[in-house]
């Protein structure tokens, strides 16, 4: 029975999940401020009843897009480091059909300031190409250590952030 009803709430087909942009995020073409910004969303398919995904959003003063990093499992699989960068306007797309939460945003001049040690805190990632899904490194583990190298962003990662213990 538990198989059954495990199998009717789970969506199993990631290509057809919702990736639309969840209208969280600061708009880059309206807001020149520096922005820093921390989202979470329900891991896909049955996991996110237990965990969820965490990624981190950075858009420097003026700029048109935001720096998306993120650490993603299937990366390694595939020979490809975990920690993912890519550039876009939309940092807040649904997880494969979860609506993220933002869990952090910082702007203006406190962003400026905690741009170059967030980012040079992610340059330093000591598991950019490793990823367990239990107990870490995984995709919790990623902002929670960039969080205890910039301890001025106050980082609180949700309860469900499975694996954030492992940056400690």
């Amino acid at each position: 029975m538990l198989i059954v009803v495990l199998a009717a709430c789970s969506n199993t087909n990631w290509r057809e999940a919702s990736r639309e942009p969840a209208g969280l995020a600061v708009n880059p073409a309206i807001t020149k401020d520096a922005v820093i910004e921390f989202y979470a969303a329900d891991a896909f398919s049955w996991r996110g009843w237990f965990a969820v995904h965490t990624w981190i959003a950075v858009k420097p003063e003026d700029a048109t897009e935001y720096t998306v990093y993120e650490v993603v499992g299937w990366r390694v699989k595939q020979g490809l480091p975990a920690l993912k960068q890519y550039q876009t306007t939309t940092p807040d797309r649904y997880w494969y059909g979860a609506k993220p939460d933002k869990v952090l945003s910082i702007q203006g001049g406190k962003a400026i300031q905690l741009i170059p040690k967030v980012t040079a805190a992610i340059n330093r990632y000591p598991w950019a190409n490793e990823y367990t899904l239990f107990p870490g490194p995984n995709s919790n583990t990623f902002p929670q250590w960039v969080g205890l190298q910039v301890p001025e962003l106050e980082l609180e990662l949700p309860f469900r952030a499975i694996g954030s213990g492992y940056a400690g």
